[in-house]
């Protein structure tokens, strides 16, 4: 006999993801309409709420089409399904959002503005006609404007603006694009610019009138601190050399790079080699900053990136931003290029408050345009180079921060602190790791308040009261001293590069044991001394350190870092057993410097051993010539990939120098524990000296280098395949967003049959390092167990 089927049903759903502020309730409202299917949506504290009710058929097609046909900007994580006795119900409403409870809900970044939007800031008869905060369901404000969840207007900084009728009316409708954008506005009811230039009285302008005043501005020279979505920015021209220094002289900014902001695409094009893959995401709706190889003819000022070839570059990602370049197009009868860097001094969070900007950045900018829509949260700019066609990121903040990062480890709630440089603070709550934007390095107590404020909104925001709190080993860090000043918690200290590969390893869920090859500058070993070129057979419980870069002595801590040519010199005594006299290596430093960090190393005085990686690249990048002093982190590495690369260019592949893997004579090949073996450069560095003293170019040489490492990282994992019949491979550490390294061990691992995975979604330097401890901490909790540290 045939089996009835129910001519209706009533499903519940509940979507867990990336489902607020995206438009996904409108666009589920006008889904169940198409397929004439009755219930409601909210937005709730534990995601969105769905019920649906109509014939089966109608409700499989809904459900397809909510996995496959979702806005852009939506990310579904989950949705569970239940089955309820149907109503009746007819017709399909969006109702009132449920704040009642404490569970939590994924929040999305900030956005850039969409081109229909844009389209209206552009277009004379439109009432948003160059409106600098027009906005839609897919884009605008989100995760710098949030207050709480759920999603609604009232839980905004957008509260203290009252839609005007004509805004409202667009909000209601389900037909229109703002249906429930709760950003929405227009010049009658929203937020508007203000200018502030010291010293005088300013009548209200409009926002084409201000614009064009800064315009004026910027082409005499002029410096313009302006609130953007997450913060303010400093700008200046970057053609002209004189104001692009003078930037640099009030910013207290000697030589490190600046990005630049441009119209379009093309532009970009015109300045920089440009990919299709940087295209994309140079457009994309994240819009970070991208690295891009400048052209030769480019005519940035020299100022802008001093001794790098490549440049840093963004596109508008407000409506502010490109009525400001539709302006400089009318004025300048050109394309403008614009430097645009954090509205900060040196080193410190970028400004958010009207009054703050104007009190830290008097003596920075020549006027200030501010509005009058709050940022609840700072968010500085995003910043992403392009590797073997893939996105990596360098700094993760807007239009990234927070996207969650799926653990799939049960409902642990952690925080973990993060390192000292470039940190970030990760959470979790309900399987999902919720990295922050960069923090920056905690070395001042402006950035250390910026850490506790930003740890106390995203708690507050994603509901999180943690029972445990990961942090590094290091004493001395200020995020592991705030972590051991926490009452309550359960306290887990990681390993620095244990950290950095488990962060990889939770992007990619992979369980199991994998080969980690973690090269960075720093991070405190469980020897107590500083590791960084580390070899490790690694799961989330725990390593045994395989293999490191033989140990060198590293004289006088961080001087060591800032001066590339004291760890030369250390380089220099291992090798050779003496240092060797006469120039180039007694132009290194002045006679009595050179003297006290001589003897430093031959009397093992105020020396501590490294295995650093970044280290080695620095004491190379010393030792050709490049740099023997830095003014900021890892300048003297990135001056030596930048050399390397014009040898790479050419047909010939460079050769790498030789080098030794040296077994310790404890080691047993079925032993489970066995002593590091040493990776063993002293071979490379006499062959570099031989080198200059044939006069082969610095440029030569820095490839010939680069591809040493390259051979040597896989000899080592061929070596663990051999030995742990391990083939899955995570690359972590700052070292590997060097281009060169990580697209020359990508394809030759790859190309021997290895497993590689890489960063995507945090940075591989130590903003990615609270993921990493993060997923080590929920896995501690959820086994019970202790690390096994080695």
């Amino acid at each position: 006999m045939p089996i009835a089927v129910a001519a209706t049903i009533r499903c519940q759903l509940r979507v867990r993801g990336v489902v607020q502020g995206v438009g996904f309730r409108p666009w589920i409202y006008n889904l169940a309409r198409r397929h004439q299917l009755a219930g409601f949506v909210l937005n709730s504290p534990r995601g969105v709420f769905i019920e649906i009710e109509g014939p089966p058929a109608a409700l499989d097609s809904f459900l397809a089409a909510m996995h496959r046909d979702a806005p852009p900007l939506v990310r579904i994580a989950e949705i569970q399904r239940s089955e309820i006795p149907a109503t009746g119900e007819t017709g399909f409403a969006i109702r009132e959002s449920d704040a009642a409870g404490s569970a939590f809900a994924l929040v999305p970044p900030d956005i850039c503005v969409c081109e229909p939007c844009l389209e209206d800031t552009r277009d004379p008869a439109n009432r948003r006609f160059d409106y600098p905060f027009t906005n839609c369901t897919n884009c605008g404000p989100r995760y710098s404007i949030i207050l709480d969840v759920p999603y609604d207007r009232p839980m905004t900084t957008m509260a203290e603006f009252a839609m005007c009728a004509d805004c409202r009316r667009e909000y209601e409708d389900p037909e229109n694009r703002r249906f429930h954008a709760q950003p929405n506005a227009c010049p009658v009811c929203g937020p508007r610019l203000i200018l502030k230039v010291p010293g005088e009285v300013q009548a209200p302008l409009s926002a084409r009138e201000i614009l064009t005043r800064i315009a004026d501005l910027l082409c005499a020279g002029g410096i313009v601190a302006w609130k953007g979505l997450g913060g303010y920015q400093l700008a200046c021209d970057a053609t002209q050399p004189a104001a692009v220094e003078e930037l640099r002289r009030r910013k207290r900014r000697s030589e490190k790079p600046f990005a630049i902001m441009v119209a379009n695409a093309e532009t970009a094009a015109a300045l920089c080699f440009v990919s299709e893959e940087e295209r994309a995401v140079l457009i994309s709706r994240e819009r970070p900053i991208v690295l891009l190889r400048r052209r030769p003819a480019s005519p940035l000022a020299g100022a802008v990136s001093p001794g790098n070839p490549a440049t840093g570059v963004m596109l508008p990602c407000t409506p502010m931003h490109d009525l400001l370049f539709r302006i400089l197009r009318e004025r300048w009868g050109r394309e403008a290029a614009l430097i645009m860097t954090s509205g900060n001094v040196s080193e410190e969070p970028i400004v958010i408050e009207n009054a703050e900007a104007e009190e830290r950045l008097a003596d920075i900018a020549d006027a200030f345009v501010h509005h009058n829509r709050r940022i609840h949260t700072r968010v500085d700019d995003s910043v992403v180079r392009v590797v073997l066609g893939e996105t990596m990121q360098l700094r993760r903040a807007r239009g990234y921060a927070p996207q969650p990062v799926f653990l799939g480890c049960g409902e642990a709630e952690v925080l973990a602190v993060g390192a000292q440089q470039k940190n970030t603070l990760c959470l979790t709550r309900a399987g999902f790791a919720l990295p922050s934007q960069h923090l920056g390095d905690l070395e001042n107590f402006e950035t250390l308040r910026f850490f506790e404020e930003t740890l106390e909104r995203m708690s507050r925001l994603f509901h999180v009261r943690p029972t445990a709190v990961a942090h590094d080993l290091h004493p001395g860090y200020l995020s592991t001293q705030l972590a051991l000043r926490m009452e309550g918690l359960r306290r887990i200290p990681v390993q620095h590069h244990h950290a950095h590969i488990a962060s990889c390893m939770a992007e990619h869920r992979l369980e199991g044991r994998v080969i980690g090859v973690a090269w960075d500058g720093t991070g405190l070993g469980t020897d107590q001394t500083i590791w960084g070129g580390e070899f490790l057979a690694a799961d989330y419980l725990g390593f045994d350190r395989f293999a490191r870069l033989r140990p060198v002595l590293l004289p006088g801590g961080d001087s060591g870092v800032r001066e590339p040519w004291r760890v030369a010199r250390s380089y220099l005594l291992d090798t050779f057993g003496v240092i060797p006299a006469g120039p180039p290596w007694d132009q290194m430093a002045s006679p009595e410097r050179l003297r006290i960090v001589d003897t430093m190393l031959q009397r093992r005085v105020n020396t501590i051993p490294t295995s650093s990686a970044g280290r080695l690249f620095d004491a190379v990048a010393s030792l050709i010539g490049l740099r023997h002093s830095v003014s900021f982190e890892g300048q003297a590495a990135m001056m030596l990939e930048a050399v390397a690369q014009d040898s790479y260019d050419k047909p010939a592949s460079p050769a790498p120098y030789s080098f030794e893997i040296v077994t310790n004579s404890a080691r047993s090949a079925v032993q489970s524990v066995p002593d590091p073996a040493d990776l063993d450069f002293r071979p490379m560095i006499r062959e570099i000296l031989e080198d200059l003293a044939r006069g082969e170019s610095q440029s030569r040489i820095a490839a010939r280098f680069h591809a040493t490492m390259v051979a040597a990282i896989a000899a080592v994992c061929r070596r663990m395949r051999e030995i742990l019949g391990l083939d899955r491979i995570c690359l972590s550490g700052g070292c590997f967003q060097n281009a060169l390294l990580l697209q020359g061990c990508v394809e030759t691992l790859r190309g021997e049959g290895f497993q590689v995975f890489t960063h995507r979604e945090v940075p591989a330097n130590d903003g990615g390092i609270s993921l990493g401890q993060a997923a080590i901490a929920c896995e501690v909790l959820a086994s019970g167990n202790r690390m096994n540290r080695h």
